[in-house]
């Protein structure tokens, strides 16, 4: 046959040194891979503590290794002892692969021709980044010198599966069955990951408990497959090997209360069966306490506790899908349908960790066939049951839709009774609001006058003196209440008597209303108010404004009014403007009475040094 995975030599050399016998394995320059089972041979530690009394052991005291011995949790520290002659003149690379990534401590000894040459210590007791060769699997390369006899001893302490699947191959055959094993692993890893984000988007979309539910399931199975296939320790906590040993007692109840909660939910059992119900509610509550005290145990009596849990879990959910599907319950005969392919699968599992049977399998291989069986499964029966509810759903809309109409077509009728026996009664009290109406609108708009008339200046069309004070007086309390600076400013407009003299007093008048309107322009924010305070003189109110600010506005007020083209009867009016500015923050109730004297005051001695200019109070004033 051509290409053959592993082309070797088996054969039987017996070597009698010291009375001692055993199996040697002659390898050839080969490709293929080559499983050790055969050539294995164990004692237990507590005949040898070391290596060098473990060399000195008679042949008596090894035996074969078969799975009976070590295919369990839980058995005592061992030795495993194998020897390989390398028939062919050349030097033969081979790799030595143990995939069993739940080994606590493996101490293997590499000897040639009875003298050691390496000693590793691996186990996944240790931080990830501390093996030889960065797998899932515990790797020892090395080198088969010519005419060369290799031993190899490996002292193996484990609490949990003591399964030693040793397995022999070449650089390029170990390459390709890595390859090979990790596209499967990363399958079925991405589906059960797929499966579960997908159900938790939609139970988040829906706010469907049986989703989340399921959803917790699926991605707490798949923590926990990638966990068994040693994924999690390499990418998600590889410095924390005390996680690695935690997990596996966590997720396994994690996992069962899922699944609890879903099944309750799938089959209904608040409306079909309450024993069930309770049964599964405190079989969940269980569940909870497995996965908060079992990684505190020790690790097999808690590998033992959530094997069994497993077993009578997946049987008692059985019986209830089986006795749910007898009644007649249509998404009870899928789910057991999809529960037996579990069932089968953790019971094969279980029973080789427990020592029950042997297979030429691993010891997953069931429970992940079983587990995306069932998965799958599951999704079809979430899927069926999404579609009936909508269904009912959709049922529901439609009868209420119809309801809805009767309702509203006897309601329509009962109004049309009653609108026409109040028809009449409505016209005349629609009369009587619409004359009411009128006469309030009417009301308003003569009041709106009245009041417009109280504050507005005739003349000017500014606020005058009433509103000036009464908004003095509310301005000095928000600024006493803010501590914010407050400005005033008195206007007065130079020799107006000789304007009243030389061109009457019509020309007077429309000076004042120009001077008005442009001090409006002027003042941009909504807070800042002009009023005429008596015959020629002005009033301007400046919230929270400083005193360079108020300076810089009465200066750009007096500029403007000086550039005013007044005239009258075609003549030319010259006309200026005297002001004082007074800035203070209000402290006291009396203080706005006192910033409009320091204002008149700076007015006056504006017009005493010449007019035409801004005056700033100051205490020497």
């Amino acid at each position: 046959m051509k290409h053959l995975s592993f082309i070797f030599i088996s054969f039987t050399l017996i070597f009698c040194a010291q009375l001692r016998a055993e199996t040697i394995l002659a390898v050839g320059d080969d490709e293929g891979a080559l499983e050790l089972a055969h050539w294995l041979y164990y004692t237990p530690a507590k005949n040898a503590d070391n290596i060098n009394s473990v060399q000195n052991l008679d042949s008596n005291q090894w035996q074969r290794l078969t799975p009976a011995y070590n295919n369990r949790i839980g058995v005592e520290a061992f030795w495993v002892k194998f020897s390989i002659y390398n028939s062919k003149e050349i030097p033969i690379d081979r790799i030595l692969s143990l995939a069993n990534p739940h080994i606590d401590l493996v101490y293997l000894y590499h000897g040639v021709r009875g003298k050691l040459i390496d000693k590793i210590v691996m186990g996944d007791s240790l931080p990830f980044t501390e093996r030889p060769v960065i797998n899932n699997h515990f790797i020892y390369p090395f080198q088969l010198e010519p005419d060369a006899l290799h031993t190899f001893y490996l002292k193996i302490e484990t609490e949990g599966s003591a399964s030693l699947p040793l397995s022999l191959s070449s650089p390029k055959s170990f390459a390709k069955d890595i390859e090979s094993s990790s596209l499967i692993n990363g399958f079925q890893l991405g589906a059960l990951t797929a499966i579960g984000l997908f159900s938790l988007f939609i139970a988040i979309s829906s706010r469907s408990f049986s989703y989340s539910y399921y959803s917790g399931y699926v991605l707490s199975v798949t923590l926990l497959v990638a966990t068994l296939h040693g994924f999690a320790f390499r990418f998600l906590w590889p410095q924390w090997p005390l996680l690695q040993k935690y997990m596996i007692p966590f997720l396994i109840p994690t996992a069962i209360f899922f699944a609890l909660l879903f099944t309750e939910k799938v089959l209904q059992l608040k409306y079909h069966n309450l024993h069930m119900l309770r049964l599964c509610r405190y079989s969940g509550g269980l569940a909870v306490i497995l996965a908060l005290v079992t990684p505190f145990l020790n690790y097999a009596l808690a590998l033992y506790i959530n094997i069994i849990t497993v077993l009578i879990v997946t049987v008692l959910l059985m019986i209830m899908a089986v006795i749910q599907a007898l009644k007649g319950h249509k998404l009870a005969k899928l789910y057991t349908l999809a529960w037996s392919g579990m069932l089968v699968g953790s019971f094969m599992t279980s029973a080789m960790y427990l020592g029950l049977i042997e297979l030429p399998i691993s010891h997953l291989t069931p429970l992940i066939l079983g587990l995306l069986f069932e998965i799958v499964f599951m999704a079809a029966v979430l899927a069926i049951r999404y579609n009936d509810e909508r269904k009912a759903k959709l049922k529901i809309q439609q009868e209420a839709v119809i309801q809805a109409q009767h309702a509203r077509e006897t309601r329509e009728q009962a109004l049309k009774v009653e609108a026409e026996s109040n028809e009449k009664l409505e016209k005349m009290v629609q009369e009587r609001t619409l004359e009411l109406e009128i006469a309030l609108r009417e009301l308003n708009e003569a009041n709106q006058k009245l009041t417009e008339q109280a504050t507005i200046d005739s003349l000017t069309g500014v606020k005058n003196r009433a509103a000036f004070d009464k908004r003095l007086l509310a301005e000095g309390r928000l600024s006493r209440r803010q501590q914010t600076p407050m400005a005033l400013l008195m206007l007065d407009i130079d020799r107006f008597k000789s304007i009243n003299d030389n061109y009457g007093h019509l020309a007077g008048d429309q000076t004042l209303r120009l001077i008005a309107q442009t001090l409006k322009e002027k003042l941009k924010r909504p807070g800042d108010l002009v009023s005429r305070f008596g015959g020629e003189e002005f009033a301007i109110i400046l919230p929270n404004t400083g005193e360079e600010g108020a300076v810089q506005v009465a200066e750009q007020i007096r500029q403007t009014i000086c550039k005013l083209p007044i005239s009258w009867k075609n003549h030319a009016i010259p006309l200026t403007i005297s002001i004082g500015v007074s800035t203070e923050i209000i402290n006291r109730e009396l203080d706005p009475t006192k910033l409009l004297d320091q204002a008149d005051k700076a007015l006056y001695r504006a017009k005493n040094e010449g007019r035409n200019r801004v005056m700033v109070y100051t205490e020497s004033l």
